[in-house]
Protein backbone atom coordinates (compact mmCIF):
# COMPACT_ATOMS: atom_id res chain seq x y z
CA UNK A 1 0.00 0.00 0.00
CA UNK A 2 1.43 3.42 -1.00
CA UNK A 3 1.84 6.04 1.71
CA UNK A 4 -0.95 8.28 0.37
CA UNK A 5 -3.30 5.30 0.12
CA UNK A 6 -2.33 4.26 3.65
CA UNK A 7 -3.01 7.71 5.10
CA UNK A 8 -6.42 7.72 3.42
CA UNK A 9 -7.14 4.28 4.88
CA UNK A 10 -5.87 5.37 8.30
CA UNK A 11 -8.13 8.40 8.34
CA UNK A 12 -11.12 6.21 7.55
CA UNK A 13 -10.16 3.51 10.06
CA UNK A 14 -10.12 5.77 13.13
CA UNK A 15 -13.38 7.50 13.91
CA UNK A 16 -13.55 10.78 15.79
CA UNK A 17 -14.10 10.22 19.52
CA UNK A 18 -17.64 10.35 20.84
CA UNK A 19 -17.35 12.53 23.94
CA UNK A 20 -19.78 12.68 26.82
CA UNK A 21 -18.93 14.30 30.12
CA UNK A 22 -20.54 14.39 33.54
CA UNK A 23 -22.94 17.25 34.17
CA UNK A 24 -21.64 20.37 35.92
CA UNK A 25 -23.72 19.64 39.03
CA UNK A 26 -24.39 16.45 40.90
CA UNK A 27 -22.55 13.84 42.89
CA UNK A 28 -20.69 10.88 41.54
CA UNK A 29 -21.96 7.51 42.75
CA UNK A 30 -20.54 4.02 42.45
CA UNK A 31 -21.95 0.51 42.59
CA UNK A 32 -19.90 -2.69 42.59
CA UNK A 33 -20.96 -6.11 41.36
CA UNK A 34 -19.56 -9.63 41.19
CA UNK A 35 -20.78 -12.92 39.77
CA UNK A 36 -19.44 -16.47 39.85
CA UNK A 37 -18.41 -17.53 36.33
CA UNK A 38 -16.68 -20.79 37.30
CA UNK A 39 -17.25 -23.41 34.59
CA UNK A 40 -18.68 -26.86 35.40
CA UNK A 41 -16.48 -29.93 35.50
CA UNK A 42 -15.87 -31.22 32.03
CA UNK A 43 -16.12 -27.77 30.46
CA UNK A 44 -13.80 -26.80 27.62
CA UNK A 45 -10.98 -24.47 28.74
CA UNK A 46 -8.67 -22.05 26.94
CA UNK A 47 -10.43 -22.22 23.55
CA UNK A 48 -10.16 -26.01 23.67
CA UNK A 49 -6.34 -25.98 23.75
CA UNK A 50 -5.83 -27.53 27.21
CA UNK A 51 -7.27 -30.35 29.32
CA UNK A 52 -10.98 -29.80 30.11
CA UNK A 53 -11.99 -28.91 33.67
CA UNK A 54 -11.22 -31.77 36.07
CA UNK A 55 -11.35 -29.86 39.35
CA UNK A 56 -12.07 -26.39 40.68
CA UNK A 57 -8.88 -25.19 42.36
CA UNK A 58 -10.43 -21.80 43.05
CA UNK A 59 -13.54 -20.06 41.65
CA UNK A 60 -13.60 -17.59 38.78
CA UNK A 61 -15.48 -14.31 38.92
CA UNK A 62 -16.72 -11.47 36.77
CA UNK A 63 -16.56 -8.27 38.76
CA UNK A 64 -16.78 -4.59 38.09
CA UNK A 65 -17.93 -1.11 38.94
CA UNK A 66 -20.79 1.07 37.72
CA UNK A 67 -20.08 4.80 37.78
CA UNK A 68 -23.05 7.15 37.81
CA UNK A 69 -22.69 10.88 37.32
CA UNK A 70 -25.52 12.79 35.66
CA UNK A 71 -25.48 10.93 32.37
CA UNK A 72 -25.82 7.29 31.47
CA UNK A 73 -23.77 4.96 33.67
CA UNK A 74 -20.26 3.77 32.81
CA UNK A 75 -19.46 0.10 33.43
CA UNK A 76 -15.98 -1.38 33.84
CA UNK A 77 -15.91 -5.18 34.06
CA UNK A 78 -13.07 -7.72 34.46
CA UNK A 79 -13.63 -11.45 33.91
CA UNK A 80 -11.45 -14.37 35.06
CA UNK A 81 -11.44 -15.96 31.60
CA UNK A 82 -8.75 -16.34 28.96
CA UNK A 83 -10.69 -14.19 26.49
CA UNK A 84 -14.00 -12.89 25.18
CA UNK A 85 -13.84 -12.17 21.47
CA UNK A 86 -15.76 -10.84 18.49
CA UNK A 87 -19.54 -11.36 18.76
CA UNK A 88 -19.27 -12.57 22.36
CA UNK A 89 -17.62 -9.29 23.34
CA UNK A 90 -20.49 -7.38 21.75
CA UNK A 91 -23.01 -9.59 23.56
CA UNK A 92 -21.40 -9.06 26.97
CA UNK A 93 -21.30 -5.30 26.56
CA UNK A 94 -24.90 -5.23 25.33
CA UNK A 95 -26.11 -7.37 28.23
CA UNK A 96 -24.42 -5.21 30.85
CA UNK A 97 -25.64 -2.03 29.15
CA UNK A 98 -29.23 -3.22 29.20
CA UNK A 99 -28.89 -4.33 32.81
CA UNK A 100 -27.84 -0.90 34.11
CA UNK A 101 -29.66 1.37 31.64
CA UNK A 102 -26.80 2.63 29.53
CA UNK A 103 -25.46 2.22 25.99
CA UNK A 104 -22.92 -0.48 24.98
CA UNK A 105 -20.33 2.15 24.08
CA UNK A 106 -20.20 3.08 27.78
CA UNK A 107 -19.41 -0.51 28.83
CA UNK A 108 -15.97 -2.13 28.84
CA UNK A 109 -15.37 -5.85 29.29
CA UNK A 110 -11.85 -7.22 29.78
CA UNK A 111 -10.42 -10.61 30.63
CA UNK A 112 -7.65 -11.23 33.14
CA UNK A 113 -6.42 -13.98 30.76
CA UNK A 114 -5.94 -16.95 33.05
CA UNK A 115 -5.47 -20.07 30.88
CA UNK A 116 -7.21 -22.64 33.07
CA UNK A 117 -10.42 -20.81 32.25
CA UNK A 118 -12.87 -20.56 29.33
CA UNK A 119 -12.30 -18.61 26.12
CA UNK A 120 -15.51 -17.37 24.48
CA UNK A 121 -16.16 -16.27 20.89
CA UNK A 122 -19.71 -16.42 19.48
CA UNK A 123 -18.59 -15.49 15.95
CA UNK A 124 -16.16 -18.40 15.81
CA UNK A 125 -18.74 -20.74 17.34
CA UNK A 126 -21.12 -20.01 14.45
CA UNK A 127 -18.44 -21.03 11.95
CA UNK A 128 -17.51 -24.15 13.90
CA UNK A 129 -21.15 -25.20 14.39
CA UNK A 130 -21.78 -24.86 10.65
CA UNK A 131 -18.92 -27.28 10.06
CA UNK A 132 -19.82 -29.92 12.62
CA UNK A 133 -17.59 -28.64 15.41
CA UNK A 134 -20.06 -26.82 17.63
CA UNK A 135 -19.14 -26.70 21.31
CA UNK A 136 -15.50 -27.68 20.82
CA UNK A 137 -14.16 -24.22 21.63
CA UNK A 138 -16.30 -23.51 24.71
CA UNK A 139 -19.42 -24.67 26.53
CA UNK A 140 -22.05 -22.51 24.82
CA UNK A 141 -24.91 -22.95 27.32
CA UNK A 142 -22.65 -22.27 30.30
CA UNK A 143 -21.16 -19.17 28.63
CA UNK A 144 -24.62 -17.68 28.04
CA UNK A 145 -25.68 -18.39 31.62
CA UNK A 146 -22.51 -16.76 32.98
CA UNK A 147 -23.23 -13.65 30.92
CA UNK A 148 -26.81 -13.49 32.18
CA UNK A 149 -25.67 -14.04 35.77
CA UNK A 150 -23.18 -11.17 35.50
CA UNK A 151 -25.81 -8.87 33.99
CA UNK A 152 -28.22 -9.71 36.84
CA UNK A 153 -25.54 -8.91 39.40
CA UNK A 154 -24.91 -5.54 37.73
CA UNK A 155 -28.64 -4.78 37.56
CA UNK A 156 -29.12 -5.53 41.25
CA UNK A 157 -26.10 -3.41 42.19
CA UNK A 158 -27.50 -0.19 40.68
CA UNK A 159 -29.98 0.29 43.52
CA UNK A 160 -27.13 0.05 46.03
CA UNK A 161 -25.01 2.84 44.58
CA UNK A 162 -22.99 4.85 47.13
CA UNK A 163 -21.82 8.47 46.88
CA UNK A 164 -18.17 9.04 45.95
CA UNK A 165 -16.42 12.05 47.45
CA UNK A 166 -12.78 11.30 46.60
CA UNK A 167 -10.73 9.39 44.05
CA UNK A 168 -7.29 8.05 44.87
CA UNK A 169 -4.35 6.93 42.79
CA UNK A 170 -1.11 5.20 43.69
CA UNK A 171 1.48 2.91 42.20
CA UNK A 172 3.88 0.35 43.59
CA UNK A 173 6.82 -1.61 42.23
CA UNK A 174 6.28 -5.33 41.70
CA UNK A 175 9.55 -7.20 42.16
CA UNK A 176 10.56 -10.43 40.42
CA UNK A 177 7.34 -11.19 38.57
CA UNK A 178 7.30 -9.69 35.07
CA UNK A 179 9.86 -10.21 32.31
CA UNK A 180 9.68 -9.58 28.60
CA UNK A 181 9.10 -12.77 26.61
CA UNK A 182 11.01 -11.56 23.54
CA UNK A 183 14.80 -11.79 23.88
CA UNK A 184 16.59 -9.96 21.06
CA UNK A 185 20.01 -10.76 19.68
CA UNK A 186 22.79 -8.36 18.61
CA UNK A 187 21.17 -7.99 15.19
CA UNK A 188 17.92 -6.81 16.74
CA UNK A 189 16.00 -9.97 15.88
CA UNK A 190 14.18 -12.21 18.36
CA UNK A 191 16.50 -15.13 19.12
CA UNK A 192 14.71 -16.61 22.10
CA UNK A 193 11.25 -16.59 23.65
CA UNK A 194 10.79 -16.79 27.42
CA UNK A 195 7.18 -17.81 28.00
CA UNK A 196 5.06 -17.88 31.18
CA UNK A 197 7.33 -20.53 32.66
CA UNK A 198 10.91 -21.22 31.68
CA UNK A 199 13.72 -23.63 32.53
CA UNK A 200 16.20 -22.54 29.87
CA UNK A 201 19.24 -21.20 31.80
CA UNK A 202 20.16 -18.74 29.03
CA UNK A 203 16.64 -17.30 28.89
CA UNK A 204 16.45 -17.09 32.68
CA UNK A 205 19.80 -15.29 32.82
CA UNK A 206 18.76 -12.72 30.21
CA UNK A 207 17.66 -9.29 31.53
CA UNK A 208 14.03 -8.61 32.39
CA UNK A 209 13.73 -6.60 29.20
CA UNK A 210 11.05 -3.99 28.56
CA UNK A 211 8.27 -4.16 31.17
CA UNK A 212 6.21 -1.79 33.27
CA UNK A 213 7.37 -2.64 36.81
CA UNK A 214 4.46 -0.85 38.49
CA UNK A 215 1.03 -1.98 39.52
CA UNK A 216 -1.30 1.02 39.52
CA UNK A 217 -4.36 1.45 41.71
CA UNK A 218 -7.41 3.70 41.31
CA UNK A 219 -9.63 3.85 44.39
CA UNK A 220 -13.03 5.38 45.15
CA UNK A 221 -13.92 6.78 48.57
CA UNK A 222 -16.87 8.12 50.50
CA UNK A 223 -15.18 10.36 53.02
CA UNK A 224 -12.66 8.18 54.84
CA UNK A 225 -14.33 4.95 53.73
CA UNK A 226 -12.77 3.15 50.74
CA UNK A 227 -15.41 1.67 48.44
CA UNK A 228 -13.55 0.00 45.58
CA UNK A 229 -10.03 -0.49 44.25
CA UNK A 230 -9.16 -1.05 40.59
CA UNK A 231 -5.64 -2.41 39.97
CA UNK A 232 -3.71 -2.59 36.70
CA UNK A 233 -0.60 -4.67 36.02
CA UNK A 234 0.85 -5.88 32.73
CA UNK A 235 1.80 -9.54 32.58
CA UNK A 236 0.52 -12.90 31.45
CA UNK A 237 -1.00 -14.31 34.65
CA UNK A 238 0.09 -17.96 34.26
CA UNK A 239 2.19 -19.84 36.79
CA UNK A 240 1.28 -23.30 35.43
CA UNK A 241 -1.76 -24.52 33.57
CA UNK A 242 -3.22 -27.16 31.28
CA UNK A 243 -3.78 -29.88 33.88
CA UNK A 244 -7.53 -29.40 34.20
CA UNK A 245 -7.45 -27.38 37.41
CA UNK A 246 -9.71 -24.34 36.98
CA UNK A 247 -8.01 -21.38 38.68
CA UNK A 248 -7.72 -17.61 38.76
CA UNK A 249 -3.96 -18.26 39.06
CA UNK A 250 -1.51 -16.03 40.89
CA UNK A 251 -3.22 -12.75 39.98
CA UNK A 252 -6.46 -14.05 41.48
CA UNK A 253 -4.60 -15.14 44.60
CA UNK A 254 -2.99 -11.70 44.92
CA UNK A 255 -6.37 -10.04 44.53
CA UNK A 256 -7.79 -12.26 47.29
CA UNK A 257 -4.90 -11.37 49.59
CA UNK A 258 -5.65 -7.68 49.20
CA UNK A 259 -9.38 -8.26 49.74
CA UNK A 260 -8.53 -9.96 53.02
CA UNK A 261 -6.27 -7.06 54.00
CA UNK A 262 -9.01 -4.45 53.34
CA UNK A 263 -12.28 -6.22 54.21
CA UNK A 264 -15.48 -4.97 52.66
CA UNK A 265 -13.74 -3.16 49.78
CA UNK A 266 -14.33 -4.45 46.26
CA UNK A 267 -11.14 -5.34 44.39
CA UNK A 268 -11.23 -5.50 40.58
CA UNK A 269 -8.03 -6.39 38.75
CA UNK A 270 -7.30 -5.64 35.09
CA UNK A 271 -4.47 -7.04 32.97
CA UNK A 272 -2.47 -4.32 31.28
CA UNK A 273 -0.64 -4.53 27.95
CA UNK A 274 1.04 -7.80 28.85
CA UNK A 275 1.03 -9.53 25.47
CA UNK A 276 4.82 -9.83 25.40
CA UNK A 277 5.30 -9.95 29.18
CA UNK A 278 5.17 -12.98 31.48
CA UNK A 279 6.76 -14.42 34.62
CA UNK A 280 9.17 -16.70 32.73
CA UNK A 281 12.37 -15.31 34.23
CA UNK A 282 11.08 -16.00 37.73
CA UNK A 283 8.84 -19.02 37.17
CA UNK A 284 9.88 -22.60 36.45
CA UNK A 285 6.28 -23.81 36.18
CA UNK A 286 6.26 -25.71 39.47
CA UNK A 287 3.11 -25.45 41.65
CA UNK A 288 5.21 -23.95 44.44
CA UNK A 289 5.82 -20.84 42.35
CA UNK A 290 2.17 -19.83 42.17
CA UNK A 291 1.81 -18.59 45.79
CA UNK A 292 5.25 -16.98 45.59
CA UNK A 293 4.32 -14.95 42.50
CA UNK A 294 0.98 -14.10 44.13
CA UNK A 295 2.74 -12.79 47.23
CA UNK A 296 5.06 -10.61 45.16
CA UNK A 297 2.17 -9.11 43.19
CA UNK A 298 0.13 -8.59 46.37
CA UNK A 299 3.11 -6.78 47.90
CA UNK A 300 3.19 -4.43 44.91
CA UNK A 301 -0.55 -3.86 45.32
CA UNK A 302 0.03 -3.04 48.98
CA UNK A 303 2.68 -0.49 48.02
CA UNK A 304 0.30 1.09 45.53
CA UNK A 305 -2.41 1.28 48.18
CA UNK A 306 -0.09 2.86 50.74
CA UNK A 307 1.17 5.37 48.16
CA UNK A 308 -2.39 6.44 47.29
CA UNK A 309 -3.08 10.16 47.16
CA UNK A 310 -6.72 11.24 47.31
CA UNK A 311 -8.46 14.19 45.72
CA UNK A 312 -12.09 15.37 45.91
CA UNK A 313 -14.18 14.45 42.89
CA UNK A 314 -17.56 15.54 41.53
CA UNK A 315 -19.68 14.28 38.69
CA UNK A 316 -18.33 17.06 36.50
CA UNK A 317 -14.79 15.67 36.95
CA UNK A 318 -15.74 12.43 35.20
CA UNK A 319 -15.19 12.14 31.45
CA UNK A 320 -15.77 9.33 28.99
CA UNK A 321 -14.40 9.13 25.45
CA UNK A 322 -14.97 6.43 22.88
CA UNK A 323 -12.95 6.01 19.68
CA UNK A 324 -14.07 3.12 17.42
CA UNK A 325 -11.29 1.71 15.21
CA UNK A 326 -11.04 -0.69 12.31
CA UNK A 327 -7.84 -2.71 12.64
CA UNK A 328 -5.87 -3.87 9.56
CA UNK A 329 -6.07 -7.63 8.98
CA UNK A 330 -2.91 -9.66 8.47
CA UNK A 331 -2.43 -10.21 4.71
CA UNK A 332 -1.91 -13.96 5.07
CA UNK A 333 -5.47 -14.44 6.38
CA UNK A 334 -7.82 -15.17 3.48
CA UNK A 335 -11.34 -16.56 3.43
CA UNK A 336 -10.46 -19.36 1.03
CA UNK A 337 -7.51 -20.62 3.10
CA UNK A 338 -9.44 -20.41 6.36
CA UNK A 339 -12.43 -22.31 5.01
CA UNK A 340 -10.19 -25.00 3.52
CA UNK A 341 -8.66 -25.64 6.96
CA UNK A 342 -11.95 -25.49 8.84
CA UNK A 343 -13.48 -28.07 6.50
CA UNK A 344 -10.44 -30.35 6.42
CA UNK A 345 -11.33 -33.19 8.81
CA UNK A 346 -7.83 -34.64 8.55
CA UNK A 347 -6.39 -31.65 10.43
CA UNK A 348 -6.18 -31.45 14.20
CA UNK A 349 -9.19 -29.90 15.92
CA UNK A 350 -6.87 -27.21 17.27
CA UNK A 351 -5.83 -26.13 13.77
CA UNK A 352 -9.42 -26.10 12.52
CA UNK A 353 -10.55 -24.03 15.51
CA UNK A 354 -7.77 -21.54 14.97
CA UNK A 355 -8.64 -21.20 11.29
CA UNK A 356 -12.25 -20.53 12.31
CA UNK A 357 -11.03 -17.79 14.66
CA UNK A 358 -9.01 -16.27 11.82
CA UNK A 359 -12.06 -16.35 9.56
CA UNK A 360 -14.32 -14.82 12.21
CA UNK A 361 -11.89 -11.93 12.62
CA UNK A 362 -11.51 -11.42 8.87
CA UNK A 363 -15.27 -11.33 8.30
CA UNK A 364 -15.76 -8.99 11.23
CA UNK A 365 -13.32 -6.43 9.90
CA UNK A 366 -14.55 -6.83 6.31
CA UNK A 367 -18.09 -6.14 7.50
CA UNK A 368 -17.04 -2.65 8.57
CA UNK A 369 -17.17 -3.39 12.29
CA UNK A 370 -15.14 -1.07 14.49
CA UNK A 371 -13.81 -1.99 17.92
CA UNK A 372 -14.60 0.71 20.51
CA UNK A 373 -11.59 1.93 22.48
CA UNK A 374 -12.53 3.80 25.63
CA UNK A 375 -10.96 6.24 28.06
CA UNK A 376 -12.29 7.09 31.50
CA UNK A 377 -11.05 10.38 32.92
CA UNK A 378 -11.25 11.03 36.66
CA UNK A 379 -9.83 14.52 37.18
CA UNK A 380 -6.19 14.01 36.06
CA UNK A 381 -6.35 10.22 36.10
CA UNK A 382 -6.92 8.31 32.85
CA UNK A 383 -7.85 4.67 32.25
CA UNK A 384 -7.48 3.40 28.68
CA UNK A 385 -9.49 0.37 27.54
CA UNK A 386 -7.83 -1.57 24.73
CA UNK A 387 -8.40 -4.78 22.71
CA UNK A 388 -6.39 -7.93 22.15
CA UNK A 389 -3.17 -9.25 23.61
CA UNK A 390 -1.59 -5.83 23.42
CA UNK A 391 2.19 -5.59 23.85
CA UNK A 392 3.82 -3.49 26.56
CA UNK A 393 5.14 -0.79 24.21
CA UNK A 394 1.61 0.58 23.79
CA UNK A 395 1.18 1.03 27.53
CA UNK A 396 4.53 2.79 27.94
CA UNK A 397 3.82 5.03 24.94
CA UNK A 398 0.45 6.06 26.37
CA UNK A 399 1.99 6.92 29.72
CA UNK A 400 4.67 8.99 27.99
CA UNK A 401 1.95 11.05 26.28
CA UNK A 402 0.84 12.37 29.68
CA UNK A 403 3.95 12.13 31.86
CA UNK A 404 2.55 14.42 34.56
CA UNK A 405 -0.75 12.54 34.89
CA UNK A 406 -1.77 9.09 36.12
CA UNK A 407 -2.39 6.76 33.17
CA UNK A 408 -3.61 3.17 33.54
CA UNK A 409 -4.29 0.70 30.77
CA UNK A 410 -6.59 -2.32 30.61
CA UNK A 411 -5.94 -4.59 27.62
CA UNK A 412 -7.50 -7.97 26.75
CA UNK A 413 -10.81 -6.41 25.75
CA UNK A 414 -12.13 -7.86 22.47
CA UNK A 415 -9.73 -10.79 21.94
CA UNK A 416 -10.64 -11.16 18.26
CA UNK A 417 -7.40 -9.64 16.90
CA UNK A 418 -5.15 -11.89 18.99
CA UNK A 419 -1.68 -10.48 19.67
CA UNK A 420 -1.14 -6.83 18.78
CA UNK A 421 2.54 -5.92 18.54
CA UNK A 422 4.27 -2.69 17.64
CA UNK A 423 5.34 -2.31 14.02
CA UNK A 424 9.06 -2.94 14.58
CA UNK A 425 8.35 -6.27 16.28
CA UNK A 426 6.90 -7.72 13.08
CA UNK A 427 10.30 -7.33 11.41
CA UNK A 428 12.09 -8.84 14.41
CA UNK A 429 10.18 -12.12 14.45
CA UNK A 430 9.17 -14.17 17.45
CA UNK A 431 6.08 -15.99 18.66
CA UNK A 432 3.90 -12.92 19.29
CA UNK A 433 4.26 -11.68 15.71
CA UNK A 434 3.55 -15.03 14.07
CA UNK A 435 0.29 -16.86 13.39
CA UNK A 436 -1.14 -15.77 16.75
CA UNK A 437 -1.38 -12.15 15.55
CA UNK A 438 -4.30 -11.43 13.22
CA UNK A 439 -3.38 -7.81 12.53
CA UNK A 440 -0.98 -6.22 10.06
CA UNK A 441 2.08 -4.24 11.22
CA UNK A 442 0.32 -0.96 10.40
CA UNK A 443 -1.91 -1.55 13.42
CA UNK A 444 0.45 0.59 15.49
CA UNK A 445 -0.39 3.75 13.52
CA UNK A 446 -4.11 3.10 13.91
CA UNK A 447 -3.93 2.55 17.66
CA UNK A 448 -1.54 5.42 18.38
CA UNK A 449 -3.80 7.90 16.56
CA UNK A 450 -6.72 6.61 18.64
CA UNK A 451 -4.83 6.75 21.94
CA UNK A 452 -3.79 10.34 21.32
CA UNK A 453 -7.42 11.25 20.70
CA UNK A 454 -8.60 9.40 23.80
CA UNK A 455 -5.99 11.13 25.96
CA UNK A 456 -6.68 14.47 24.25
CA UNK A 457 -3.02 14.81 23.34
CA UNK A 458 -1.94 16.96 20.40
CA UNK A 459 0.56 15.52 17.93
CA UNK A 460 3.08 18.21 18.83
CA UNK A 461 2.98 17.61 22.57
Amino acid sequence: MKRREFLTWLASSVALPQISWGAEKGQLRIATFAADVTPPLGAVLCHGNVTPAKEIVDPLSARGVILMANQQPIVLCAVDWVGIGNGAHDAWRAALAQAVGTSPDRVTVHCVHQHDAPGIDDSTEEILAANGMGGRMFDVAYAREARKRTARAASEAVAKAIPVTHVGCGKGVVEKVASNRRILGPDGRCVMTRMSSCRNPKAIAAPEGIIDPHVRAISFWNGEQPLAVLTYYATHPQSYYGRGGVSADFVGMARSMREAAIPGVAHIHFNGAGGDVAAGKYNDGSPERRPLLAQRLAEGMRRAWEATEREPIRASDVGWRVCPVRLPVRESITKEACLEKVRNQSLRDRDRRFAARDLAWLERMNSGHRIPLGCLQLRDDYILHMPGELCIGYQLAAQAMRPDDFVCMAAYGDLGPGYICQKIAYSQGGYETGWVSRVAPDVEETLMVAVRQLLAVNEGR
